[in-house]
């Protein structure tokens, strides 16, 4: 995608949802760190609904700790690896509480060093609660990035490199949101509804998919 291509792919972005923002339900960067954590191989609805109930009764590692194993996977059964996720997360509020005084930390290596907690949610957590510029690649961002022309890269660490770099300083801080959202509802994986695109004459992808309701 040529650098022309790339401001007027994200202008029509930012046009179009102009303050975007992650599906995760949150009221604490705590909240939002365990959310991201529990997102793992889950879709962000059925992380909320766990979430509701949880936050409810444990919103502090503190709480969260008091809830201990048996608690937290009762509340979070409904997730995929809730098992693993249940001892990382206790794992990752010791941490906290030994550590950072219960806060959770702003740096993406104290971040990384979390049970559980890998580059990606690392990113997120910079990004969503403390406004680092940063990419957070999943597989939505990894498609696009590359389905696009955008971003092209074998794994997601080049994808985020080069989304870094390509990326106009403008739109970088809400980069992230757009790229996860388009991918989620609009550049799906199976099929991409390019006829519902609102920047497909900047993206690369050829064949454009045609309206199912197109003449053949």
């Amino acid at each position: 995608m040529k650098p022309a291509s790339v401001e007027a792919f994200f202008a029509a972005l930012a046009a179009a949802n102009p303050e975007p923002q992650t599906e995760l339900e949150f009221a604490s960067v705590f909240e939002l760190l365990t959310a991201v954590l529990l997102s793992a191989q889950a879709t962000d609805v059925s992380v909320n609904k766990a979430t509701q109930r949880l936050f409810m009764v444990a919103n502090t590692p503190q709480k969260m700790l008091a809830l201990g194993l048996a608690g937290l996977e009762d509340h979070i059964k409904t997730i995929g690896l809730y098992h693993a996720k249940a001892r990382h997360l206790l794992q990752t509020c010791q941490m906290l509480i030994d550590q950072h005084s219960g806060q959770v930390p702003r740096s993406r290596e104290a971040l990384q060093a979390l049970p559980g907690v890998g580059r990606k949610t690392a990113n997120v957590i910079l990004n969503v609660a403390f406004g680092v510029p940063t990419m957070a690649v999943d597989t939505h961002i990894f498609r696009l990035g590359n389905r696009t022309g955008l971003a092209p890269g074998k794994t997601p660490l080049v994808v985020e490199q080069a989304l870094l770099k390509r990326v106009p300083k403008a739109y970088l801080a809400n980069a992230h949101h757009w790229l996860i959202l388009h991918g989620r509802y609009v550049c799906q994986a199976r099929t991409p509804r390019c006829w519902q695109c609102a920047v497909a004459e900047h993206c690369d992808f050829k064949p454009k998919t045609p309206s199912p309701k197109s003449p053949p």
